[in-house]
C-alpha cells in the first residue's frame, strides 16, 4: 500500500467529520479574489469592492445552519399562519393604518394596491420595521454564494448588493437584513431592490431601511409590477366536500366561482361563494384532509414575492384581518 493511502483517508475524514480539510481557508481567499475580479469587471468601483469584501475571513457556519432549517418547510401551515397574524400585528397593523393614512392613499392611487395588503406585507416581512435584520448583509451573501446550494443565485444577490453600495443608497456599516441577505423592512433581496424599490420621499436616494414612505411605495410598485388586479382580493379559505376530485386542484387548473360552488365548494362559514365573474385556483397546501383555499390572480403576485404558498396565506389572512378591524372601527350608521 502505497503510503499516500493513510494521508488521503486522514484528509476525507476530517472533510467528513465536518472539520475544514486541508486547503479549506485557501481555498476560499481564492474565491473571494476571483469574486472581486468580477465585482471590478462588471462595473463596481474597486473602492466600493475592497470596502465590503477585505475584512471577510470565513463564511458564517450560522447562516448556512439557518439556510437548512426555514420556518415554511418546517411548520405545518396552521402553525406558520398562527405565528404571524397574532393579535399584536392585527393591533400594530391597524395603527400602521391609522398613522398613515396621508402616504398610503398617495401610494393606493399610483400604484393600485390597496392598503391593506401593503401593510400586510410590512408586517408580516419585518412587524413593520420592528425586525427587518441585523445580520451584516454583504457578509451573509458571501456566504451563501460560497455555499453550494444555491450558489449561483446568491452570487448574483451578491454583485446586486455591491451596486447598492456603490450608488450610495446606503452606507456599509448600514447594510443589515436577514441572514438571507434580504434588506429593510419590506425585506427585499437586492436584486428587488434594484428593480422596484422607489423614492417616494424625494431626497435623492431609495431608503427601505427608515423611510416609510420609501417602503410602502416600494412594495406598492414591486406588486403592481408582478400583476397585482386593483379592486380583487387575494383569496379565502373554504369548505370542500368529501371524496372531491382532487385533479381539480392546483394552481394551474381554474374554473369560475360559480363552477366551484356547483362542485360544492363553500365559504368556510358554510354559505355561498360570492357571486362574481372571477375565476379562481383550488389549493390544498397540506394535501387531502388539510385547509382549502380558493385563490385568485393576487394570490399569485404574492408568490412572485416569497414562493412559499404558506407566506402568501400569511399575507393575506393578515390583510383580512386588518380590513376587519377597519370595519369595527367605522362609526355606525344606526341613528
Amino acid at each position: 500500500m502505497s503510503i499516500l493511502g493513510p494521508i488521503i483517508t486522514c484528509i476525507c475524514l476530517l472533510s467528513a467529520s465536518g472539520a475544514p480539510a486541508l486547503g479549506a481557508e485557501s481555498s476560499f481567499a481564492v474565491w473571494l479574489d476571483e469574486l472581486r475580479t468580477e465585482a471590478i469587471s462588471s462595473g463596481i468601483s474597486p473602492e466600493t469592492v475592497e470596502a465590503a469584501l477585505t475584512d471577510i475571513e470565513e463564511p458564517l457556519p450560522r447562516v448556512i445552519e439557518l439556510d437548512r432549517t426555514q420556518p415554511e418547510s418546517t411548520q405545518t401551515l396552521e402553525d406558520y399562519v398562527a405565528d404571524r397574524v397574532n393579535e399584536k400585528r392585527i393591533v400594530n397593523g391597524s395603527r400602521m393604518l391609522s398613522r398613515y393614512p396621508t402616504w398610503l392613499g398617495r401610494v393606493e392611487r399610483k400604484y393600485g394596491v390597496r392598503r391593506r395588503f401593503i401593510v400586510a406585507l410590512w408586517g408580516i416581512e419585518s412587524s413593520y420595521g420592528e425586525h427587518a435584520g441585523g445580520y451584516p448583509v454583504i457578509r451573509s451573501l458571501v456566504t451563501l454564494a460560497h455555499d453550494g446550494r444555491r450558489s449561483a443565485y446568491f452570487r448574483r444577490e451578491l454583485l446586486d448588493a455591491l451596486r447598492i453600495l456603490d450608488a450610495g443608497h446606503i452606507s456599509l456599516k448600514d447594510l443589515k437584513g436577514s441572514w438571507a441577505g434580504a434588506m429593510g423592512q419590506c425585506q427585499f433581496m437586492p436584486s428587488s431592490f434594484l428593480r422596484y424599490a422607489v423614492d417616494a420621499d424625494g431626497d435623492g436616494r431609495i431608503d427601505i431601511w427608515s423611510s416609510v414612505p420609501d417602503v410602502l411605495a416600494s412594495t406598492a410598485n414591486y406588486l403592481a409590477r408582478v400583476g397585482w388586479q386593483d379592486g380583487l382580493t387575494w383569496g379565502r379559505p373554504v369548505l370542500v366536500p368529501e371524496r372531491f376530485d382532487l385533479n381539480l386542484t392546483g394552481l394551474e387548473k381554474s374554473l369560475p366561482l360559480r363552477g366551484w360552488q356547483a362542485l360544492g365548494v363553500r365559504r368556510q362559514n358554510g354559505k355561498a361563494l360570492p357571486r362574481r365573474d372571477l375565476d379562481a385556483s383550488l389549493i390544498l397546501p397540506e394535501g387531502p384532509g388539510g385547509p382549502a383555499y380558493l385563490v385568485y390572480a393576487n394570490f399569485r403576485a404574492l408568490l412572485a414575492w416569497n414562493r412559499s404558498k404558506a407566506f402568501a396565506v400569511a399575507v393575506g389572512t393578515l390583510s383580512d384581518r386588518l380590513a376587519a378591524q377597519q370595519e369595527k372601527g367605522k362609526p355606525s350608521s344606526r341613528r
